[in-house]
């Protein structure tokens, strides 16, 4: 797709008719570390929609594990997890001035906690449990319920929405990815390699193509987007032109 600048006002007019009309649900999934999160809020901020982090709900969860001690010496205490599942509270502060949603665990601010490279670790573990899976599914269901928004994660277009108006499936060459999530971990103060940052991204892609319960996969009719040579703002323009024949198709 070329989006054009010179067609910006048509964007908005299109934006301001769906905001009219209809909102819609904007499935963004694909393989770690491919910026979903950063190109869902974007989105989100552009067309005023909630943006949903489902990635932050698994992280909050594996986060409780790190901090009840279910996971000791690199072993998930599952039967201990279930038994606490009905426990854990996890809910976002949406600022829709920023377009930043803070997740919040049992009542705590756990937002900048979760992004820790010790629950990347486990997140995919905890993601793997059917349990686990069925409460987060059904929590972003509800949340979906009104519209209006925008979800990203692994099984948003496959699983929790299957009938989402837009659905975009992102992937990025994993060397790429690898110097995203490493220069991401500096910036916040991490001691970290580069090379044990790719290897932990290529098992996890490999843990979550495998796993049994809601396996990466990209749905039938999603499109794909290669962001490996582009920008934020590239992504963008993408979107743009993807969002315009989307709403023509619907009007």
């Amino acid at each position: 797709m070329n989006y054009s600048g010179c067609n910006n006002n048509i964007y908005k007019l299109h934006i301001k008719k769906s905001l009219s009309k209809r909102n819609i649900i904007i499935a963004v999934d694909g393989y770690s570390s491919c910026g979903k999160s950063t190109f869902a809020k974007r989105i989100a901020k552009e067309l005023k929609y909630i943006y949903v982090d489902t990635g932050a709900m698994y992280r909050a969860i594996a986060l409780f594990c790190l901090k009840n001690k279910i996971y000791n010496d690199k072993v998930l205490d599952k039967e201990l997890l279930l038994e606490k599942l009905p426990d854990i509270k996890i809910w976002f502060n949406y600022k829709p001035e920023s377009g930043i949603s803070e997740t919040f665990l049992n009542g705590e601010n756990v937002e900048s906690e979760i992004r820790k490279e010790r629950v990347s670790q486990l997140v995919s573990k905890v993601s793997s449990i059917k349990e686990v899976r069925k409460k987060l599914v059904e929590l972003q269901q509800i949340m979906g319920k009104s519209k209006g928004m925008v979800m990203d994660g692994r099984d948003i277009g496959s699983v929790v929405f299957p009938d989402a108006e837009i659905k975009i499936f992102m992937t990025a060459d994993t060397l790429v990815r690898a110097q995203r999530r490493y220069e991401e971990l500096l910036q916040k103060g991490d001691t970290v390699i580069l090379e044990e940052v790719e290897n932990h991204i290529i098992e996890r892609d490999r843990f979550d193509i495998s796993r049994k319960e809601s396996p990466l996969v990209k749905a039938p009719d999603a499109i794909e987007l290669d962001n490996t040579d582009m920008t934020v703002d590239d992504q963008m323009e993408w979107f743009r032109e993807l969002y315009i024949e989307v709403i023509n198709k619907k009007n």
